[in-house]
């Protein structure tokens, strides 16, 4: 029995990882879709969207089984709540590469991004990918220099988010109030989808650490520890 509730661990982990890598076809697929106007990808993020609720929920459900039946305690109970923790944020980060796709597909045959703002939406989109990408690594190694790497890259998805708001509000803004509207939306949801992935880094920490203090406060220390135990 102990070796088929070890399994159900491993499986919920595993399953973590092919959420997160549908994620991250997501992410790439929306920016695309937003950079190029390109409204057939931008269909297919906003229909592949219900995979990965589907696949959260699935999770979920196996999390809560696992609770009920085998009432695990100590590092067990982390792993079952903490995969019930990502499965959400996960899950949001695919409602916002959704709603990324859903704007390109509301101004085609138009371009979304408002002149003036392509660069900065450029590199947001390669953040957020790369964010992405390395919160899939995070997720298969526990490895705590992988969320230290995502916590930086959300820093640098902050300054250009704030930037696209100087912009707008700027008295040089010559955009019309759809380009407004479309800027803001879309760099809200650029920086929420990074957003996620940093709170997703911060429950890894505390699935390895087991200290949420440590999550919260400083990922870098953590990912320092965790080298030192190797050693």
């Amino acid at each position: 029995m102990r070796e088929v509730f070890h399994q159900s661990l491993e499986d919920l982990q595993s399953r973590l990882v092919e959420i997160s890598d549908l994620v991250t076809v997501a992410i790439e697929k929306a920016t695309r879709a937003f950079a190029e106007s390109d409204v057939a990808l931008a269909e297919e993020v906003i229909a592949d969207d219900a995979q990965i609720d589907a696949m959260a929920l699935r999770l979920d459900e196996a999390a809560i089984e696992i609770l009920a039946r085998q009432q695990p305690v100590a590092r067990d109970l982390r792993i079952v709540i903490t995969a019930l923790r990502v499965s959400a944020s996960l899950e949001r980060m695919g409602d916002m590469a959704e709603h990324i796709a859903q704007l390109a597909r509301l101004r085609f045959p138009e371009r979304a991004i408002p002149k003036g703002l392509k660069g900065t939406f450029r590199r947001m989109g390669e953040l957020d990918v790369e964010i992405s990408r390395t919160l899939g690594d995070l997720l298969r190694t526990q490895d705590l220099r992988f969320a230290d790497a995502i916590r930086n890259a959300d820093d640098d998805v902050d300054e250009l988010h704030a930037s696209v708001f100087e912009k707008v509000l700027s008295d040089n803004w010559k955009g019309e109030a759809t380009a407004t509207v479309d800027a803001t939306l879309a760099s809200r949801y650029h920086e929420r989808f990074a957003d996620h992935a940093v709170a997703v880094a911060k429950k890894v920490v505390y699935l390895a650490t087991g200290d949420w203090t440590v999550a919260e406060e400083d990922i870098a220390l953590a990912a320092s520890a965790q080298d030192d135990a190797g050693a």
